[in-house]
């Protein structure tokens, strides 16, 4: 079950609520989990929604919080595969609430809706 929480959170806070309260920021692992995420964001009032996805600088790679590494991507143009800016933030996941509802690399003190979900 995937919840819309309408706070407007840094990635880390956002973290920290989901897993005080319900099990965690949401993981996208597949298309049809992807097709949820759309479904549920629709009801946010920010642009874009935290998603469990953290980049890491010391490797260059994008992770889920979940521990899984990014296989399935859904990635807007000119995000999330390039070099991402390590220097003075920390890049967190978003996905866009409108439009055609990809993944978006944010700095992490962005403040934003998030999706948390539970089993």
């Amino acid at each position: 079950k995937l919840i819309v929480i309408d706070q407007n959170l840094t990635w880390s806070e956002a973290l920290r609520y989901c897993r005080q309260n319900h099990v965690d920021l949401v993981s996208v692992q597949s298309e049809e989990m992807q097709r949820r995420v759309m479904n549920v964001v629709k009801r946010a009032s920010t642009a874009a929604v935290w998603l469990g996805l953290r980049h890491s600088c010391t490797v260059g790679l994008w992770f889920w919080v979940s521990g899984q590494t990014v296989c399935y991507q859904k990635w807007a143009p000119g995000n999330g595969t390039g070099e991402e800016e390590c220097e003075h933030t920390v890049r967190s996941g978003a996905v866009q609430s409108g439009g055609d509802q990809r993944w978006i690399s944010r700095p992490e003190t962005d403040r934003l809706n998030f999706i948390c979900s539970r089993y």
